[in-house]
């Protein structure tokens, strides 16, 4: 049996579209001693070619539109998107604006909607743990 890479670890490839950054922040308090994701093995890469999960913050404003399309492309199989924020999910205060291209789900298929505004780390954590059960299910051959 082969063993993927997020059996042993989760890599993260952190993808921030335009918004306030306030879930920018929340993302790095992750990485912070209080919360230390990186015990549980998730740790962020810095290309999307490494990336087992694709963690997409803010609204997605026009000129990120096609990058989003080509980092999500360049992400290897499995892989599973997380739309962080109410930005990410909605637009947020965003919607409408004359620069926005729309929430994620209308630009590349997402896998977990984080809510809230700015995310607290926790919610991430558990996006990040909803994340791996889709993805230890698509190893396993179910249909998720």
């Amino acid at each position: 049996m082969k063993l993927s890479s997020f059996k042993r670890a989760l890599w993260v490839y952190h993808l921030p579209t335009g918004s306030c950054n306030g879930c920018d922040i929340e993302i790095v308090a992750a990485l912070t001693p209080r919360y230390d994701v990186e015990r549980f093995g998730i740790m962020l890469v810095g290309t999307p070619r490494h990336a087992d999960v694709l963690l997409v913050t803010g609204t997605v404003t026009r000129p990120m539109a096609d990058r989003v399309r080509r980092i999500y492309e360049q992400t290897p199989d499995p892989k599973a998107v997380l739309a962080v924020g109410g930005c990410g999910s909605t637009s947020g205060v965003f919607y409408e604006s004359y620069n926005v291209a729309g929430p994620i789900d209308e630009i590349i298929p997402v896998d977990v909607y984080i809510p809230g505004c700015p995310v607290r780390p926790e919610a991430i954590i558990d996006g990040v743990v909803k994340a791996v059960a889709k993805l230890e299910g698509l190893e396993a051959g179910e249909k998720v």
